[in-house]
């Protein structure tokens, strides 16, 4: 029997509405500003809205909010367009873009002139919002919100012409400035902005606020419930009141949600761009980076992410996830899918002395013990081979069941070795090279000796080893402060973890990972699970850390 799993708030109202006939079908829609990559807080938007399209046999929709083009580029267009489809889900013919609607907006906005709802104010910016108010304080009204209808249109038409300069005038409803909404203070509309749009060019100097333009683009495009982030929960009656003052056909109704807050990320499109233009990571798709591009560049896969998306589930108060339950997702579909390797990280020598010169002996291996469908290999055996550095301790503590002088360890896969002498370097002292003795008569699976050892080594024989580069990544941030009581992560707490990458570049893998493509994912046996980074060449693999082994999320689970 399957898992009951409950109904979130969101699908309850929808059940409300169509029980009580207020919609027909479910019409979403997921509307991004391109002016940034995805990020993962997106990945829960996009879940959500072409989630409850699925579940419902309605549509969603994907909609550019183009309307500030001083900040907007294709190549953010494009990008996440890559990540929808990436994430496993379809507009088919249903893209759309706030600028395809401009010529209606501004219809629309001389209509609620025409209506005495909204004037031109010569204010500037920092005026507006003097004569704003306060929280406790209303506002004052702008000097210029009562003039006449046609002094209005005449101004909004001369500011569409050009006729004056950016910011000395804008359009803006006309409200209430007493509203305890500030947003209901007689909000701006319209602004000038000589900016060259990205798909309209220079046709335009005035451009829609995003909650003007939001609204009757969802009412435009026939949207039922336009679902948004919880800092929106104020816009609302703003969003309600154009619909309302406007003759648009439908009436779309808002309902917020709280974003996604993770543990050691921010996810302020400001900063994250301010991290690429400054250099302090490698491009919108650096494998540290919480943008979609970035994860999926560090190897994480879209079913790992709706997985993700989907424990963490719709909720109606802000709060922040442990980024170890994300770790945890994939962990868990690798565990199951990745096939394992061995790889040393950072090598030392070992030479089993009393093994064959020039003998390869050839070693079977599963590729997954989870998994017995993914087969086996055969690993390459021979006289000299390469453990870890750390697996080699010459004056080791008690309970150390690694390699150490006179100490036996087994091969994974292969024999039981014995330390028999370390070769230093005569300068530095450091350990350059263990000498061994193996014992033929202990082959994995094959051994009848009886002999147990506790401890057990990956390691790649020297002649048929793979050089690689691997990148160990960590969080990008860390939390320089104790998190708020209220459990919502302070973003302006993050600073930049110093130690996010470490590129080692003498890695040596055992050869089945020759002819691995960028994407392939395995797990490096005691290492964790590493996916091939797009920066590999014929000659050289490049390895990204996806995560290590240990799994917080579980073991929290299971106290």
């Amino acid at each position: 029997m399957s898992e009951f799993v409950p109904r979130n708030f969101i699908q309850n109202i929808i059940d409300e509405d169509l029980k009580e006939n207020r919609v027909k079908k479910i019409h979403t829609r997921f509307p991004p500003e391109p002016n940034g990559y995805l990020h993962i807080g997106h990945a829960k938007s996009i879940c959500l809205n072409f989630g409850l399209a699925l579940e419902y046999g309605g549509l969603c929709n994907l909609r550019y909010d183009d309307t500030n083009p001083s900040k907007e580029d294709q190549e953010y267009v494009e990008s996440i367009e890559r990540d929808v489809r990436w994430l496993g889900f379809d507009w088919e013919d249903r893209k759309f873009y706030a600028s395809d609607y401009f010529e209606k907006m501004y219809e629309s906005a001389e209509q609620l002139i025409k209506d005495g709802k909204a004037y031109v104010c010569d204010l500037s910016p920092e005026e507006i919002r003097e004569y704003r108010g306060t929280l406790t304080e209303p506002g004052k009204e702008s000097p210029y919100r009562n003039r006449s209808v046609e002094e209005n249109l005449d101004l909004f038409r001369r500011m569409r012409a050009g006729e004056f300069p950016d910011g000395s005038r804008t359009l803006r409803a006309k409200m209430d400035m007493a509203s305890p909404n500030l947003n209901m203070r007689d909000p701006v509309l319209y602004r000038i902005l000589r900016a060259t749009h990205h798909r309209t060019g220079d046709n335009w100097c005035v451009y829609p606020m995003y909650d003007f333009a939001h609204p009757i683009s969802d009412a435009l495009e026939g949207i039922t419930h336009s679902i948004c982030t919880l800092e929106f929960e104020d816009h609302r009656p703003l969003y309600d009141w154009v619909i309302n003052n406007l003759d648009l056909g439908c009436k779309p109704r808002q309902i917020e949600f709280a974003r996604l807050n993770l543990t050691n990320t921010v996810m302020s499109k400001r900063k994250l761009r301010e991290l690429v233009e400054k250099g302090y990571v490698d491009g919108w798709d650096d494998p540290r980076m919480p943008t979609i591009s970035g994860i999926r560049r560090r190897g994480y896969t879209p079913s790992s992410i709706r997985d993700f998306c989907e424990r963490i589930g719709v909720a109606k108060a802000n709060s922040t996830v442990d980024i170890s339950l994300l770790e945890h997702c994939i962990r868990e579909e690798l565990n199951l899918t990745a096939p394992r390797v061995m790889a040393v990280l950072r090598p030392l020598k070992v030479i089993i002395d009393n093994y064959p010169e020039g003998q390869v002996e050839e070693l079977p291996a599963e590729n997954n013990p989870q998994n017995p469908e993914l087969g086996s290999r055969t690993l390459l055996f021979s006289r000299e081979i390469y453990i870890e550095q750390e697996d080699f301790m010459e004056d080791p503590p008690k309970k150390y069941f690694r390699l150490s002088p006179g100490k036996e360890v087994r091969l994974k896969h292969a024999y039981i070795i014995k330390c028999e002498r370390v070769v230093k370097d005569e300068k530095t002292g450091e350990v350059v090279e263990l000498h061994c003795t193996y014992d033929p008569q202990t082959r994995s699976g094959l051994d009848q000796s009886g002999r147990k050892v506790k401890g057990t080594l990956h390691w790649v024989s020297a002649r048929h080893a793979v050089p690689a580069e691997v990148r160990l990544y960590d969080h990008l941030f860390i939390n320089a402060s104790d998190q708020a009581e209220n459990g919502e992560q302070q973003e302006e707490d993050m600073i930049l973890n110093p130690d996010s990458l470490e590129r080692l570049t003498n890695c040596l893998i055992e050869p089945s990972v020759q002819g691995a493509k960028p994407g392939d994912r395995f797990q490096f046996m005691r290492q964790g699970y590493f996916c091939v980074d797009l920066d590999s060449t014929a000659d050289r693999l490049v390895f990204n850390r996806i995560v290590s082994l240990k799994d917080s999320w579980a073991k929290q689970g299971k106290k």
